[in-house]
């Protein structure tokens, strides 16, 4: 059992863990247990009843979530010529090719989500081990290997608050959905649209129970176990 501070365990009190709350009763209980001295993430973690070590039960998207992230996102783009133009236009932060693989090579990874044009993914490729295992690698499943023609729409959804889910290992997705400065509505758009985006991300494989549960949390903060049903089927309005 892990040991926490006078402050985890206060709020903690504030959390019945043998009850399974409304996504409304969750997300007002998720701002009230903040207590660190920042703006707290607010994230959804999810255990999924598949099984990540067979091909066709992985569950992978993208949910571009209406209310944003509270941040301002970062965004690179690998690109050259008439295309680079385009990205530059567009509002990206960095546009490159070689000189840009280069700086990224030497550790350079300030920037939050990486898009690149099809041609330019022989030259990406390199860095699959640097960026695949920070989330950062372009990935035609998130939609971030773009033609140049799409570039400035997936450049603003970039902007909007696209955020990528990914099963891991232990069956998990993990995804942040806001602050805690958000409105409890803004919060609980953002998470309809993520499980919207989940359930749509249903692989062929998947038996049984999809969702096993849905749990949100702050920085630090205690978990807050949702109604599974209500957060399904009634949206996360409920």
């Amino acid at each position: 059992m892990a040991n926490h501070g006078k402050k985890y365990n206060e709020v903690a009190k504030l959390v019945d863990p043998t009850r399974a709350y409304s996504p409304k009763e969750a997300v007002e209980l998720a701002k009230r247990t903040s207590y660190v001295g920042f703006d707290a993430t607010v994230e959804a973690h999810l255990r999924m009843g598949v099984d990540p070590r067979h091909a066709d039960q992985q569950v992978r998207g993208v949910a571009l979530l209406p209310n944003g992230l509270g941040k301002r996102i970062r965004v690179l783009v690998f690109a050259q010529g008439e295309a680079a133009k385009v990205a530059e236009e567009a509002g990206a932060d960095y546009v490159g090719s070689d000189e840009l693989i280069k700086q990224i090579e030497g550790g350079w990874l300030d920037f939050d989500v990486a898009i690149a044009t099809p041609d330019m993914m022989g030259k990406v490729g390199k860095l699959g081990r640097l960026l695949g295992r920070r989330g950062l690698m372009p990935n035609p499943k998130s939609g971030t290997i773009a033609t140049q023609a799409d570039l400035p729409r997936v450049i603003r959804d970039a902007r909007k608050g696209r955020v990528e889910f990914k099963l891991d290992k232990t069956a998990l997705i993990h995804v942040p959905i806001g602050k805690v400065s958000f409105s409890e509505e803004a919060l609980l758009e953002n998470l309809a649209t993520l499980l919207d985006a989940i359930q749509k991300a249903k692989p062929s494989g998947a038996k049984g129970q999809y969702i096993k549960s849905i749990t949100l949390t702050t920085t630090m903060g205690p978990g807050i176990k949702l109604d599974l049903g209500k957060a399904l089927s009634t949206g996360a309005a409920a």
